[in-house]
């Protein structure tokens, strides 16, 4: 007779089957974690003695530092030095007045690069014309340009002495200055670079920093604020914000001062016999007021053998530009010299010439020299000879780039 297992003990023997089938879990066992969350080979556990702190934002100012450099490693040696110029129109044309953009001119551009274009009253007609001559300008440079005028306000007024514009005309800076009140020199240079701004200039020659001491004088006269230092400066320092209140650079001329001179260095050799003790009693007082607001420093033609030994005139001059105003002074920003076509240079130095003595001497731009392309040519010439270094061109064309980064010329 066969033996049968009950009902209930095939039930449980089953049972007893399935639990065996089971995994065992280990109680001690961590519960798994998320895998996007899993340390990976060579990475510091959070909090740990080798985590690296989040990198520092970087100021504007280290980002506009930055972002010039990058802009310098980017240009060729010609582009670079071509930065270091300000020309007239004339200088890209074959013609004695422009007043156009033409595709020739566009061509010269790109054989000669230039960093700015300075207008005077030949190339302004209209409203129209001189909007549509800026903007070609400011099209055809592939660094956005400076474009510069002379417009001072009273007799030194390329646009308001003109009767097509309807515009705010100032009887002179002197008037100004006699009212005692900086608001309203501050109120000129706001209502001059608000029409500046609107034809499309971003830097006017101005304000004039002289200090008129010498009645005598015949080219400064009531273009400057006073004939007392310390009133010259507030005038100065107040019209220079105005100017940035309309967005446009400025540059105070003419150092070391050019209000105690008799004769004219447009027309011949001018010599200032003060000792630099005396020109920081009085004329060099506006200069310095302002050298922490002011966009350039433009270098006079100035000699000042009391102060200099190697003859040069101030604009052409190392002990002056990097003795005196750099490193005395201690002003970094941009230096420009005066006109490189006014006699009192050009009667007595080729174009190349003083083109390279000016960068030497540590100007930043030289302004319209007679012949653009003999003066480019010779400051190429000068570093391919190692009269100039390219890393001395950095220089001046770093300090030209951080300025048209910082007004938002280039964007």
């Amino acid at each position: 007779m066969k033996t049968r297992f009950p009902a209930a003990a095939l039930c449980l023997l089953f049972c007893l089957l399935l639990c065996g089938c089971a995994p065992v879990e280990d109680e001690r066992q961590e519960p798994a974690s998320d895998p996007g969350s899993a340390q990976r080979p060579g990475e510091e556990t959070e909090g740990g003695p080798d985590e690296q702190p989040p990198e520092p934002e970087l100021t504007e100012e280290e980002e506009r530092a930055l972002r010039a450099q990058e802009l310098l490693d980017s240009l060729t040696l010609e582009q670079k030095i071509g930065q270091l110029f300000m020309i007239r129109p004339e200088a890209l044309a074959d013609k004695d007045v422009v007043t156009e953009w033409d595709d020739a001119m566009a061509e010269r551009l790109a054989q000669y690069p230039a960093g700015g274009v300075v207008l005077f009253g030949q190339n302004i007609v209209s409203p129209d014309q001189l909007a549509a001559l800026t903007g070609a300008f400011q099209k055809a440079g592939s660094v956005p340009l400076f474009i510069g005028v002379d417009e001072e306000g009273g007799k030194v007024a390329r646009i308001a002495r003109n009767d097509a514009f309807d515009v705010t005309r100032y009887d002179s800076m002197a008037a100004v200055g006699a009212s005692g009140d900086p608001e309203q020199a501050r109120g000129a240079g706001r209502t001059i670079g608000g029409y500046l701004a609107a034809y499309g200039f971003n830097l006017d020659f101005a304000p004039v920093a002289d200090v008129y001491t010498n009645p005598e004088n015949t080219v400064i006269g009531d273009r400057a604020f006073s004939s007392d230092p310390q009133e010259a400066a507030e005038m100065v320092c107040a019209a220079i914000e105005g100017f940035h209140s309309a967005g446009i650079l400025t540059c105070v001329k003419h150092f070391p001062g050019h209000g105690d001179t008799r004769d004219d260095t447009h027309d011949g050799v001018v010599t200032v016999d003060k000792t630099w003790d005396e020109l920081l009693g009085c004329e060099l007082v506006p200069f310095i007021a302002a050298l922490e607001q002011t966009d350039m420093v433009m270098a006079a033609h100035i000699t000042a053998p009391a102060v200099t030994s190697d003859g040069l005139p101030a604009s052409l001059s190392y002990e002056m530009i990097t003795g005196r105003l750099r490193g005395e002074l201690g002003y970094d920003g941009v230096v420009i010299t005066d006109s490189l076509e006014m006699g009192a240079v050009a009667g007595q130095y080729a174009p190349a010439e003083s083109a390279v003595l000016a960068v030497k001497a540590g100007v930043d731009i030289v302004l319209m020299p007679s012949d653009y392309a003999a003066a480019f040519e010779g400051v190429v010439q000068a570093v391919k000879e190692g009269v100039l270094t390219e890393e001395r061109i950095d220089q001046s064309v770093l300090r030209i780039l951080t300025l048209k980064l910082a007004c938002g010329l280039i964007k």
